[in-house]
Formats: C-alpha cells, sequence, structure tokens
C-alpha cells in the first residue's frame, strides 16, 4: 500500500521560512518524479513545484519562483519544500505527489497524492 505523508505546516507569520518533508513509503521512491502542489479553500488545486527522479531537474510555478526550493533525499526517502519569504496569499494545503515519469506540472499526471499538511500565513 502506497502512503504520502506530508509534514512541517501548521500557522507562520509573513516572511517565515518553514520547510515541508513528504516521505513516501511503499514504493521505490528513486523511480519516481515528485511534485508539490497547494489549494487553497475555494480554489483548484494548484502546482507548485517539481522534481525529477534523481533531483537534477526542478521546476516551479511562477507565484514561487525564487521563493521555494524542492530538493530531495533518495537514501532517506524523502522529498522537501523549503519556503522562504512567505505571503498570506501562499495559505493552503499543500501536497505531494508521485508519478513514474517526467515531472509534471499537472494534477492528472499524478499516481500518488498524500494527505496534505496545511500552511497558513498570517500577516
Amino acid at each position: 500500500q502506497v502512503q504520502l505523508v506530508e509534514s512541517g505546516g501548521g500557522l507562520v507569520q509573513a516572511g517565515a521560512s518553514p520547510r515541508l518533508s513528504c516521505v513516501p513509503s511503499g514504493l521505490t521512491f528513486s523511480i519516481y518524479s515528485m511534485g508539490w502542489f497547494r489549494q487553497a479553500p475555494g480554489k483548484e488545486r494548484e502546482f507548485v513545484a517539481a522534481i525529477s527522479r534523481r533531483g537534477e531537474s526542478t521546476y516551479y510555478a511562477d507565484s514561487v519562483k525564487g521563493r521555494f526550493t524542492i530538493s530531495r533525499d533518495n537514501a532517506k526517502n524523502t522529498v522537501y519544500l523549503q519556503m522562504n519569504s512567505l505571503k498570506p496569499e501562499d495559505t493552503a494545503v499543500y501536497y505531494c505527489a508521485a508519478r513514474t515519469s517526467v515531472p509534471s506540472s499537472e494534477t492528472y499526471a499524478y499516481h500518488y497524492w498524500g494527505q496534505g499538511t496545511q500552511v497558513t500565513v498570517s500577516s
């Protein structure tokens, strides 16, 4: 059974720099590209960042480029999302997702999803 478990969310102030983690189980982590998505209340789930299987390629939404960094440690079976200079508009539930092919910004392209972790940014 495949599970993706996110952690690191919470209530933070604007400008904070929390790091989200996602630990998959039940799959061979190193053959999966990983993505982070987010969903704010009343909005559709949107792409945040993605990383290739070995971590050599990364992709970002324009809204987070230069502030967020996605990385992975295949030895620890973990993917991270370092978030810097958070803004109130970054408030959302953040999800990690896995797919066996190249990274994608499309939600439908991912095979497995975590339950999400809430990030709330206060001004």
